[in-house]
C-alpha cells in the first residue's frame, strides 16, 4: 500500500514563489511507487486548498496551476473529520487520511514553527524540524543567542525593533557606529531567501536599509562586513546527525542576495569547496553544535563565513533550506553520494521515525 503524502507548499510569506519552485523541483523527484502524493497549497492570503492525488511527476505542474486558481469552497482543506469526539480528535489523522506532511514552506507562516505547532496538535507526521528550532532558526537573533550560549564564533551585530528605532534612532546609530564596521548588512529578523537585506556603507544607506528592512518585520539585526570565503555545509539525521561535503558561495554580486539564488544564475558554487581536512573537521563540529543547540531534526544547511586564518564564523542556520534545482542543501548531499530522490526518502523515514518515537511518551503523570 502506497505511503500518503501530502505536499504542503505556498505560504502567506514574501518567499512564497521559492516555496513554489522547492515544490516543483520536490514533486519531480519523489517516488510514485511509493507514494500517493496530495498537494496541500497556502495562498499568500492563508487560505488552505487540498488538490487532488498525482499519480506522476508529469502532473505536477497541474499542481502548481491547482495553487494558482481561484479558491473553491470545496478545495479549502479541513484537517479533522467532520464528526470527531473531543477524546479521539487528537488520535485522528486528516479527512484523506495523509500519513505524513512534508511542508515546503519558507519563511513567515510556515518556516517558523506556526505550522509546525498545528502538525503537533493534529498528531500528524511530517518532514523537517519541529516547533522549537523552526522558531529559533527563523529568528536570526535568537537564534545567534542560543548560538553564542553554545560558543559558536559569530561576526558581530545589533539588533533592536521598530520601536527602539522610533524612540532611539541616535542612540542606535552611534551604538551601531561605534561598534561594528562598515560596510554593514542590515536584514529582517524573520526573514530568509535574502529577502530584504541590504549593504550599506554610510550612514545615509544605513537609514534607508533599516527602513526597507521593516518594511518584513518589527526587528532588524545589523551585521559587520567581513572579508571571508562563504562556505556551506548541509546537515541530515535526528539524534545522529551526519554533515555532507562543503560547499562555496562565489557570487559576482556585492552579497548572495535573492536574484542571485534563485533567478539569473549568476552565482558560481564550488563543490565540494577546496578545504583542508582540519577546516573540514571544525566546520563538521560547528554545525553539529548548532543542530543540536536548536534541537533540530531531519534538516539544516549551516553557512560559515571562514577567514583567511581559518577562523570559523557561524552566519546562520536554515531550518527549511530550498530544494530548487540550483539549491546548495540537495548539491552537497548529491555531491556527497546521496541522491535527490533518496534524500527525500530519507527525510520522510526520518519524519515517520521522530513521529513514533514521540508517540511512546505517557500523557497522565501515573505513566498510565
Amino acid at each position: 500500500m502506497k505511503i500518503k503524502l501530502g505536499l504542503l507548499y505556498g505560504g502567506k510569506s514574501a518567499e512564497h514563489e521559492v516555496s513554489l519552485l522547492t515544490a516543483r523541483a520536490v514533486s519531480q523527484a519523489i517516488n510514485f511507487d511509493k507514494y500517493e502524493v496530495y498537494p496541500i497549497f497556502i495562498t499568500k492570503t492563508g487560505e488552505w486548498r487540498k488538490g487532488n492525488a498525482l499519480i506522476g511527476p508529469a502532473e505536477t505542474v497541474q499542481m502548481l496551476q491547482f495553487g494558482e486558481r481561484e479558491s473553491k469552497p470545496n478545495n479549502i482543506i479541513s484537517f479533522l473529520p467532520e464528526e470527531v469526539s473531543a477524546n479521539s480528535a487528537m488520535e485522528t489523522k486528516t479527512d484523506s487520511n495523509l500519513d505524513v506532511i512534508f511542508p515546503l514552506l519558507h519563511g513567515p507562516n510556515g518556516e517558523d514553527g506556526t505550522v509546525q505547532g498545528l502538525l503537533e496538535v493534529l498528531n500528524l507526521p511530517y518532514v523537517g524540524n519541529g516547533v522549537l528550532a523552526s522558531a529559533a532558526g527563523m529568528d536570526k537573533v535568537v537564534m545567534k543567542q542560543l548560538f553564542a550560549q553554545a560558543g559558536l564564533s559569530q561576526v558581530p551585530y545589533v539588533h533592536f525593533i521598530r520601536k527602539e528605532w522610533k524612540n532611539n534612532q541616535a542612540a542606535l546609530l552611534k551604538k551601531m557606529e561605534e561598534n561594528l564596521k562598515w560596510p554593514l548588512f542590515v536584514k529582517p529578523a524573520n526573514l530568509g531567501s535574502s529577502v530584504g537585506i541590504t549593504k550599506a556603507t554610510n550612514r545615509e544607506e544605513l537609514l534607508k536599509a533599516v527602513e526597507f528592512a521593516f518594511k518584513y518585520d518589527r526587528k532588524i539585526i545589523v551585521e559587520q562586513g567581513i572579508v571571508a570565503r562563504e562556505l556551506e555545509m548541509s546537515v541530515l539525521g535526528n539524534d545522529a546527525p551526519r554533515c555532507s561535503v562543503a560547499g562555496e558561495v562565489l557570487p559576482t554580486k556585492d552579497f548572495y542576495d535573492y536574484e542571485a539564488k534563485y533567478e539569473d544564475g549568476t552565482t558560481n558554487y564550488a563543490i565540494p569547496a577546496n578545504v583542508s581536512t582540519e577546516l573540514l573537521k571544525k566546520m563538521e563540529d560547528a554545525a553539529i553544535r548548532a543542530f543540536k543547540v536548536l534541537d533540530c531534526s531531519g534538516l539544516v544547511r549551516a553557512d560559515f563565513f571562514v577567514t583567511e586564518n581559518e577562523e570559523v564564523l557561524i552566519n546562520e542556520v536554515n531550518t527549511m533550506p530550498g530544494f530548487t534545482p540550483i539549491s546548495m542543501y540537495p548539491k552537497l548531499w548529491i555531491e556527497s553520494g546521496l541522491s535527490y530522490s533518496d534524500l527525500i526518502e530519507e527525510l520522510i523515514t526520518l519524519a515517520l521515525e521522530r513521529y513514533e518515537e514521540k508517540q511512546q511518551l505517557e500523557h497522565s503523570k501515573d505513566g498510565e
